[in-house]
């Protein structure tokens, strides 16, 4: 954590000022903590590997616990919930340092089905036109250059698009991921967006942070999952500026069908809980055809909520600036900001001369909720190369650029599998 934050972090339950409490667990310098304890009026709260955890719960108070009795371990394996003989994986898998993927520790510190959506997540069909979407609305300006807040951003794949925005020289502002758990965050930090500020909080309590600080405040998926979502919404204006922008992709709709749908409401109630922001809804099929199809992101194309209709799910974006509502060309998809890798949902064999990728799907329900992905994915990809070796964009000849746009070929970070 960046001692600077400190100005912008207050205490989800008092609202009161935090500052570093000396109980010679402090690990750090005048810039940055990696280990230590906030301290405000009501209570305290742990910042272990750089991330400070702003809840309060058994874990949290075992975390910082043993910070205070110098078991730095102890407290990274509390707030990742591991023991036994996942504890024991995960300390092998410290122990290869670099060498160590996110693949890797996403099999140790996912329990259940989330791995396999946080594994393919840069080329799924819901994750896609929410990147393309943000990218293009962060280019506004008076957005790029101030701080912009990723809340329930998982493991930060998004907060990745978010982090990577150009900015003006001299320019510096966080990105900051914002999430319940703390395995996710510790993912995100460590492999997918290393540039990215973490704060460990709760989106169905007051967020930690002072009123009108980020430009743009995303919520994609999660929404639904919240069951304080007055508070939620109203949060979220709060932190944002006057000028800010709302972004929620991929807003489950109680009139529609949906796998995992979580506690969804009508389009007619999400916006009415964003009334005050000038809220404006948008149909997620025509944003991924306009993506597929054309390349172009269309914020003039909004609907009312009743011709929504039966629609699964829809994107909400709410700002007091209409210069926000514009179409834009898609942008970024060639931009090679971190490793080339071949997409890990694509097995791929040897042969005399070439390489065969496979479409492999990871289960059967994968397959079904995502399917929309073999509108750009085909089935198989033959490329006259070795592709044992690192990836340059050169093996793949004339095709390359559109094994990028595919989704064949990622922009992926250093690491990633």
């Amino acid at each position: 954590m960046r001692t600077s934050w400190l100005d912008h972090l207050r205490c989800p339950f008092c609202g009161t000022r935090l500052a570093l409490v000396d109980t010679g667990a402090t690990l750090g310098n005048d810039r940055v903590i990696t280990e230590g304890v906030l301290g405000c009026e009501c209570c305290a709260f742990p910042i272990v590997a750089g991330i400070p955890v702003m809840i309060a719960d058994d874990a949290t108070r075992a975390a910082m616990h043993a910070l205070e009795a110098g078991r730095r371990q102890d407290a990274l394996l509390a707030l990742l919930d591991l023991d036994g003989g996942r504890a024991e994986q995960f300390l092998a898998l410290q122990a290869r340092g670099a060498a160590a993927t996110y693949r890797d520790a996403l099999d140790i510190l996912s329990r259940d089905a989330e791995a396999s959506c946080f594994l393919y997540r840069f080329s799924d069909p819901t994750f896609r036109p929410a990147e393309a979407l943000v990218r293009s609305v962060t280019l506004d300006a008076g957005l790029s250059n101030k701080p912009m807040l990723d809340l329930c951003g998982g493991s930060g794949h998004l907060t990745r698009t978010l982090a990577g925005r150009p900015l003006t020289r001299d320019a510096s502002p966080a990105t900051v991921i914002a999430d319940l758990h703390f395995w996710k965050l510790w993912l995100a930090t460590m492999f997918t967006s290393p540039t990215a500020d973490a704060v460990c909080c709760n989106a169905d309590a007051p967020l930690p942070f002072v009123s009108e600080l980020f430009s743009m405040v995303v919520l994609m998926d999660a929404f639904p999952y919240i069951w304080h979502k007055r508070l939620c919404a109203d949060e979220m204006s709060r932190v944002a500026s006057p000028d800010g922008v709302l972004v929620l992709p991929h807003l489950h709709s109680a009139l529609g069908e949906n796998f995992s749908a979580g506690d969804t409401l009508s389009p007619t109630a999400y916006q009415a809980l964003f009334a005050a922001r000038c809220p404006r809804l948008f149909s997620d099929t025509r944003l991924f055809e306009d993506l597929v199809e054309e390349r172009v992101i269309d914020l003039t194309a909004d609907v009312s909520p009743d011709a929504l209709g039966h629609a699964p799910s829809l994107t909400l974006v709410a700002s007091r600036q209409d210069d926000v509502f514009r179409r834009r060309h898609a942008t970024g998809d060639l931009e090679l900001t971190g490793t080339l890798a071949i997409n890990p949902l694509y097995a791929v064999t040897q042969e005399p001369g070439r390489s065969v990728l496979t479409l492999q799907f990871p289960t059967p329900e994968y397959a079904e909720e995502f399917a929309e992905c073999r509108r750009y994915l085909p089935d198989e990809v033959v490329v006259d190369a070795d592709l044992t070796n690192p990836l340059m964009p050169d093996l793949f000849g004339h095709a390359y650029e559109d094994l990028r746009r595919r989704r064949v070929l990622l922009d992926a970070p250093p690491r990633y599998c």
